[in-house]
């Protein structure tokens, strides 16, 4: 039975429009209605990578977190938003990247992700990964990466984004540990992935950021929205849509040989196909970096993480009161 892949022309971030192309997006997959029955309850999980630069399309747009989870309180289901940043806490980078009115109006709180292991159907050190048990509980993870351009892995989309559900400084252990080997990062990725299991992705691609990211780059206009019920196949559509090689991105290339990805002749796109939303002039990092920290940088990224998490952020909250 073939994928669906679901993919639109999408300009604006304004709200009406928005929520008019979402739902024209999902309609294909059955409409919210077919992911998310009453009562369950849904982790929202965006890329909430950094608070640093809020104007530069690090982070997915608030508006469209809006969007999904009122789509979602119309099914009858319970949203909360979740990540584990790099730094600081979701809440801060939540907050820096305007997050909290819409919240706010939507309902939705804020959850900081916990970690427990879970048994993995890879072997080895893959074999139980330390993922957050509150994605792991939620009765459906709703995936919301942000299409951006990556100085270490090409690209950051579905797959890279389920890495936030890693929790903690366990994120830097695996760049220190699994990092000298590209392919070993991206099947760690893979695997992270295919254990949380999204039940749906809808990717941000209205505003990318592209050349050094997944924060040193800057904004680019793409004008993509995005879904799929198979994280695996809505990247591979969007490596398409950008031009790139899959053979460069470790999630993508890992995903096929390790036959998670559906061919390509087994991915059907009942609206727009790639070739029409294709461009030929994505930014591209200008050179890429090496994945793995060594040790002192994973002691500095630790320090770095609980001084935002634990004194920055209690100080900013105490000054505005």
């Amino acid at each position: 039975m073939p994928t669906t892949v679901s993919l639109v022309k999408a300009q604006s971030y304004a709200i009406d429009e928005l929520m008019l192309q979402l739902e024209q997006m999902l309609e294909p997959l059955g409409g919210m209605s077919a992911i998310v029955k009453p009562g369950d309850r849904v982790l929202l999980k965006p890329n909430l990578l950094t608070g640093a630069r809020p104007t530069k399309e690090c982070v997915t747009r608030p508006e469209v977190v809006y969007c999904v989870a009122e789509l979602v309180k119309a099914a009858g289901g319970h949203p909360f938003l979740g990540d584990s940043p790099a730094f600081g806490s979701a809440h801060g980078v939540a907050k820096a990247n305007g997050y909290l009115p819409w919240l706010d109006k939507a309902g939705v709180p804020v959850r900081e992700l916990h970690g427990h292991r879970y048994a993995t159907d890879a072997s080895g050190e893959l074999a139980h990964l330390r993922l957050s048990k509150e994605a792991m509980n939620a009765d459906v993870v709703i995936n919301l990466p942000k299409v951006k351009s990556h100085i270490q892995l090409t690209l950051t989309l579905g797959v890279k984004n389920l890495f936030g559900c890693v929790p903690g400084k366990m994120k830097a252990w695996w760049h220190m540990e699994a990092g000298k080997d590209r392919d070993r990062f991206g099947t760690m990725l893979v695997e992270t992935a295919r254990t949380i299991a999204p039940q749906l992705t809808i990717v941000d691609g209205i505003i990318g950021h592209g050349g050094n990211g997944p924060s040193g780059g800057e904004p680019r206009a793409l004008g993509v929205l995005g879904a799929a019920t198979d994280v695996f196949a809505l990247d591979r559509a969007l490596v398409k849509i950008l031009g790139a090689d899959p053979a460069m991105i470790p999630t993508v290339a890992q995903s096929i040989r390790l036959g998670y990805c559906p061919d390509w002749s087994e991915i059907e796109f009942p609206l727009a196909h790639p070739d029409e939303l294709a461009i030929a002039d994505w930014d591209f990092p200008t050179q890429l970096m090496p994945i793995d920290f060594g040790m002192p940088r994973v002691v500095r990224s630790t320090f770095k993480h609980l001084y935002i998490r634990f004194i920055k952020e209690p100080m900013t909250v105490y000054a505005n009161r």
